[in-house]
């Protein structure tokens, strides 16, 4: 008895320290069987992700976890959770934004003063906003994206020299098209006579830069910051007096102000996508961006 006993107790035991083992957080680094990898990335969020999982396509040893779910939107509220905090102490490198979208930003330095910070947005021209403070939204310009590939793909070949060239050969890869991309946004939009546009927040100043659009005013400065009865009445005058041909909303946000200036003004909304949600792929920015100008196309001529 006692002989078959003893294997059975350590059969156990084992059993009891492999369920634990495989109870994680599915955006953790780890995944049920997995070893941790040579070398973990972290990026803040969505258009840095998908920017970052083009330049480490099929790099060994290499993943990428996002720190927010790809539902979260903007960082402009963010508050970091204890996961995150969890899953940052793991990482190796941690890819942002950059100008001022991760506030968070400083807590992050001070609890892992050896992570390595990748800054996307640095040297770009940046955008002042209402308040005097920079723009983040830099990624809504195909031509500053393509920047962002550029510091992302220098740095991470810096941190990790002996996939350099991989990292090179993606970024270009992925550049070509982007340039693509902007051409035909810029082809297509090139009829367009009334350019005058009212948008949802301010995430479009550098797309519209870039596209010479013209954004005659913002509904709301700040998701979650509605506008009161005097902004709204001073929106809808504006709008009858420049002859804005649309009202863009984003299709992350409510849109309650929106309606409200739609129904006095007659004017239709459209969804203009800033690219800070979405699905999980390779092509996501530039198919997103493609149905922005089908959008555009539509509401504007």
């Amino acid at each position: 008895m006692k002989k078959k006993f003893i294997p059975l107790f350590f059969l156990c035991i084992i059993l009891i320290i492999g369920c634990k083992a495989h109870n994680v957080d599915n955006n953790s680094f780890y995944s049920p069987g997995e070893t941790k990898k040579e070398l973990f990335i972290m990026t803040s969020f969505y258009p840095v992700y998908i920017t970052t999982l083009n330049i480490t396509k099929d790099v060994p040893g290499v993943k990428v976890i996002n720190l927010t779910p790809p539902v979260t939107g903007c960082l402009h509220n963010y508050s970091l959770t204890s996961n995150n905090m969890k899953d940052l102490a793991l990482a190796d490198i941690f890819v942002i934004n950059g100008a001022g979208m991760e506030s968070f930003l400083d807590k992050v330095i001070k609890e892992n003063s050896d992570l390595k910070i990748v800054e996307a947005s640095k040297d770009i021209e940046l955008i002042r906003g209402t308040h005097e403070e920079y723009n983040p939204h830099v990624w809504t310009s195909v031509s500053n994206l393509i920047k962002q590939v550029e510091n992302i793909q220098k740095d991470l070949s810096k941190y990790d020299p002996a996939h350099s060239e991989l990292y090179k050969e993606n970024a270009l890869y992925y550049i070509e098209r982007l340039y693509k991309l902007k051409t035909d946004i810029k082809e297509g939009l090139k009829d367009i006579k009334n350019r005058n546009i009212i948008t949802f927040h301010e995430a479009f100043p550098y797309f519209a830069k870039e596209f010479d659009l013209n954004i005659v005013a913002v509904i709301q400065r700040e998701p979650g910051t509605e506008p009161n009865a005097r902004e709204l009445t001073e929106t809808i005058n504006l709008i009858k007096g420049k002859k804005v041909k649309a009202l863009f909303i984003e299709p992350q946000y409510p849109k309650n102000s929106a309606d409200v200036i739609s129904r006095e003004t007659g004017l239709k909304l459209y969804n203009l996508d800033p690219v800070v949600t979405g699905p999980i792929e390779l092509d996501a920015y530039i198919k997103i961006m493609n149905r922005n100008l089908l959008v555009l196309q539509e509401a504007l001529r």
